[in-house]
């Protein structure tokens, strides 16, 4: 099952706001990049007081944030306005060029940047090639496009196997 390793996240975390921000930090970490839909909200749903306070409590920190979506502008800008902070749509995740580009914006190295993402096949994958810890976090909402439903039943299977090594 080697072939399955190249989709395993670095961690998988119940909720994006259950991460421990402050232990990052601590451990040197400077930049967070994250995807929006079913990781920081509901697919298509405006940011809410709980990804605000979030956005604000990581510049409190002293971590960069960047936005990394496939989505398009308007939906990206609108939420990255609401949380303040810079983005990057269609970014065609999980080709690598975006993964670079947010880093080199942040500042920031694989050694020093996390990705949060709720898509093994997209977030994860992404940012694993790019050399960056990946937390894959549960995705928010049940409701998802169906592209994204197909995806998630072979998730399953990788994910299964990701326990699985877990365990041993």
């Amino acid at each position: 099952m080697g072939l399955l390793k190249t989709f395993y996240p670095s961690e998988i975390q119940d909720s994006t706001y259950v991460i421990p921000f402050k232990e990052w930090k601590k451990r040197g970490y400077k930049g967070v990049i994250f995807d929006i839909d079913n990781t920081l909200v509901p697919h298509g749903v405006a940011a809410d007081e709980r990804s605000i306070a979030l956005f604000q409590e990581l510049k409190s920190l002293g971590f960069s944030t960047m936005l990394l979506s496939n989505n398009k502008e308007p939906r990206v800008k609108s939420f990255a306005g609401q949380v303040e902070s810079p983005y990057i749509y269609k970014a065609g995740k999980p080709a690598l060029k975006n993964y670079y580009k947010a880093m080199e914006a942040m500042g920031t190295n694989p050694e020093t940047t996390l990705f949060v993402g709720d898509q093994l096949f997209t977030d994860v994958w992404g940012a694993k090639r790019a050399g960056i810890y990946s937390i894959l976090v549960k995705p928010i909402h049940p409701k998802e496009e169906i592209q994204i439903v197909l995806k998630r039943y072979l998730e399953k299977i990788v994910l299964f196997f990701y326990y699985r090594q877990q365990e041993k």
